[in-house]
């Protein structure tokens, strides 16, 4: 695909609020897992927009589908039915095994809404001051309560005072959850990412997992999986919490669910899914006809295409070839993760490699300071899986060979 013949040299931001660290690039457009930025290079993407872009770039159905409904409805209001949601919800339950859901427009406004249902929750069953178990390592969002879920201390700083009313646990230590319940009587919910993202891609153990659904049946609390980035497929079930064979009363989704368009979701179990009611929750965006036409299409290509499967088969091919391809190397930590969610741990801040991977032609994130995290689209191949690991491996290899600061 070519470039566009007046692509500016260079991207420029002087109106736009500083709120990024920017790569000095700005793509242009996309073709599968390739984008090129506005002066015509090719990157192979193991970003997926953090997760976003499941269908990749320019997918031959999600396209004509998403023109079909900008010719016929954009957005209406939450005032009137809207048939794609009855639509969309259905399939999301039909998935999950859940049963309500309720539709915003982002990762962090899913999360909001299920720590006000778990609030909610509580104050119904008289608990006047309601508590939530989260866990160190987390990331769950940027608004003031999310960000005071959230574990990172560099997303709290300049905003205090934090919103009270939440326990602080290590993730994977049942007994620390026990005795954080027992010595917090007000708490009502537990709350959780089934794999962290922002904190380094970091797995919920399926034994912790069906322990705290244990815990949640002998102590009537909500357990609340945040499958935002690690779910919709990502490690080769329709959600990660699926390996443990349990169920959340509370889940979270975005990110890949529109594959690019805006869209946010909270799914329900029978225990939370009356808890808000006519009044108590709503959003002007959520759950407008082409957000939900984007999700209508993308669970429908994602199984139509076997991307489960695909998922997990290349997922494999790409976690064989790192390790495979780093094995001896002392600065490796870790290799870890599911399906197209991978993390490669090192023994020093790696930012740099961000750089050096778009100058190799390869779009790829690093994450608390040490973690290179790779989410590419789900529909990648496994001979583009093994050119990320031909440009990366030779990149980390280089990098722990320098000084260690």
């Amino acid at each position: 695909m070519n470039a566009p013949a007046t692509a500016p040299a260079a991207p420029t931001e002087a109106h736009v609020m500083q709120t990024y660290g920017r790569l000095p690039i700005a793509l242009s457009h996309g073709q599968g897992c390739w984008v090129w930025d506005v002066n015509g290079r090719r990157y192979l993407d193991a970003l997926g927009g953090i997760a976003v872009n499941t269908l990749g770039h320019a997918h031959p159905r999600l396209v004509p589908a998403l023109q079909d409904q900008v010719a016929k409805l954009i957005h209406t209001s939450n005032y009137y039915h809207v048939p794609l949601q009855e639509q969309l919800a259905a399939k999301l339950c039909e998935l999950s095994g859940l049963s309500k859901v309720f539709f915003c427009n982002s990762g962090l406004e899913a999360n909001e809404a299920a720590l006000k249902i778990a609030r909610k929750f509580g104050q119904d069953r008289g608990n006047t001051n309601p508590e939530v178990i989260v866990f160190e390592g987390a990331f769950h969002g940027r608004s003031i309560a999310t960000l005071s879920a959230t574990a990172n201390p560099k997303v709290h700083a300049g905003f205090g005072p934090l919103v009270q009313g939440f326990v602080r646990v290590p993730l994977n230590d049942l007994a620390a959850v026990e005795a954080a319940i027992k010595s917090h009587p007000n708490v009502t919910a537990i709350f959780l990412e089934t794999i962290q993202g922002e904190g380094g891609v970091n797995p919920a153990r399926i034994e912790f997992l069906q322990g705290l659904r244990r815990l949640c049946d002998a102590h009537d609390l909500l357990l609340m999986l945040d499958e935002v980035q690690c779910g919709i497929g990502r490690t080769g079930k329709w959600f990660a919490h699926q390996w443990a064979g349990i169920q959340p009363d509370v889940m979270p989704l975005a990110k890949g669910l529109g594959s690019g368009v805006p869209i946010g979701a909270v799914v329900c179990g029978p225990r939370a899914a009356d808890v808000l009611k006519a009044g108590n929750h709503g959003t002007t965006f959520g759950g407008n006809p082409l957000a939900m036409r984007a999700g209508v299409e993308t669970l429908k290509v994602m199984a139509e295409d076997g991307l489960l499967a695909n998922a997990a088969a290349v997922g494999a091919t790409l976690r064989d070839g790192l390790a495979e391809g780093l094995a001896g190397e002392a600065g490796v930590v870790d290799i870890r993760g599911q399906g197209l969610m991978l993390g490669i741990e090192l023994d020093r801040p790696c930012g740099v490699l961000l750089t050096r991977a778009l100058d190799a032609g390869l779009l790829i994130s690093v994450t608390a300071d040490r973690v290179v995290r790779l989410l590419p689209p789900l529909i990648l191949t496994h001979d583009e899986a093994h050119q990320i690991t031909a440009i990366l491996v030779p990149l980390i290899k280089a990098f722990l060979a320098e000084p260690k600061p």
